[in-house]
């Protein structure tokens, strides 16, 4: 198990070596000066030049990416372009307030998504598996902003019960998660969230807990006589590798929040930080942002591998 979980975290380096690549050249296809946005329109080309020095932006792209990564390393991901902020500063806010939502979301999505797709898995054609199939086709189908949209009209704007937009009435600095008041701001966005993840991971349950059924240990199971929920106890453990390689992707969509979610409700978060940077062109912080997410992604995968060579140690072989 040792050796096992050191060669997964010595794969995990090359990944992230190649998530810092990726990150630092996809930022410089797009078109456009990222200085233009904060730049006045009378600048001379000298403030222009010494601003372009001062971000390092006046030389060689390989040379930017080289003093970039020197610089990651060592936990400094500049200054924002357009608030003048440590980009790490504005990470860690953002992320901060993201793993919040994540904090109701993915218990949310874990617990209804599996349960419904193992109900489903194990009564195959019967009404509750149409039922939980057609639920799950919705949830995976409706546009995640849509949905926001939607529910802001009926229950903040109709019904007045719940607050449409924002990070409790202060703001995100004075959120405290037992006030009602700044709770209340959560509902929403939670739920918006959690949709998609159901679905998906109703679906794959679904999916793993019916082929699992049809193997033939299953059989053999029953023939000796095991009740039907000792059945059932096996199916499901055995389909739980699959289970969790799917739960991981989507918690680290969880995690890194949404773009379109956040920005419908005007959520402070890794994704309406990410938006606002797009728009502003604010580079270091698009740079850090992408790789925090990114990394996000990597090291959850791992945490998956590891976990399920635990539920199922035969993956350690392969």
């Amino acid at each position: 198990m040792t050796f096992y979980i050191a060669r997964r975290m010595l794969y995990a380096i090359p990944i992230a070596f190649g998530v810092s690549l990726v990150c630092f050249s996809l930022v410089y296809l797009a078109p456009g000066d990222p200085l233009q946005t904060v730049m006045p329109p009378d600048a001379t080309a000298e403030t222009i030049a010494i601003v372009k020095h001062a971000y390092g932006f006046d030389k060689p792209i390989p040379i930017q990416y080289l003093m970039w990564l020197g610089h990651v390393l060592t936990g400094d991901l500049g200054m924002s372009i357009s608030t003048r902020r440590p980009v790490i500063r504005e990470v860690i806010d953002a992320l901060s307030n993201t793993a919040l939502l994540a904090t109701f979301a993915v218990p949310l999505a874990f617990s209804l998504g599996y349960t419904m797709g193992a109900i489903a898995g194990c009564l195959p054609g019967r009404w509750l598996d149409r039922l939980v199939t057609g639920t799950a086709v919705i949830g995976v189908s409706l546009p995640n902003y849509w949905l926001g949209i939607v529910l802001v009209v009926v229950f903040a704007v109709e019904l007045a019960a719940l607050p449409a937009t924002g990070m409790g009435p202060t703001g995100s600095a004075n959120f405290h998660i037992l006030d009602w008041s700044c709770a209340k701001y959560l509902v929403l966005p939670v739920m918006t969230l959690a949709m998609i993840p159901i679905g998906i991971l109703s679906r794959t349950t679904r999916a793993a807990v019916a082929e699992v059924r049809n193997q033939d240990f299953v059989l053999t199971l029953r023939a000796k006589g095991l009740s039907e929920w000792a059945v059932i106890r096996h199916v499901l453990k055995n389909s739980l590798p699959q289970v969790m390689a799917v739960m991981g992707l989507q918690f680290g969509y969880l995690l890194g929040g949404s773009i379109l979610v956040e920005t419908v409700f005007t959520w402070p978060g890794s994704g309406f930080l990410l938006s606002k940077a797009i728009i502003n062109r604010d580079v270091p912080v698009l740079q850090g942002t992408i790789l925090s997410l990114s990394l996000i992604f990597v090291a959850t995968n791992l945490i998956v591998d590891l976990l399920q060579s635990m539920v199922d140690p035969r993956i350690r072989r392969t």
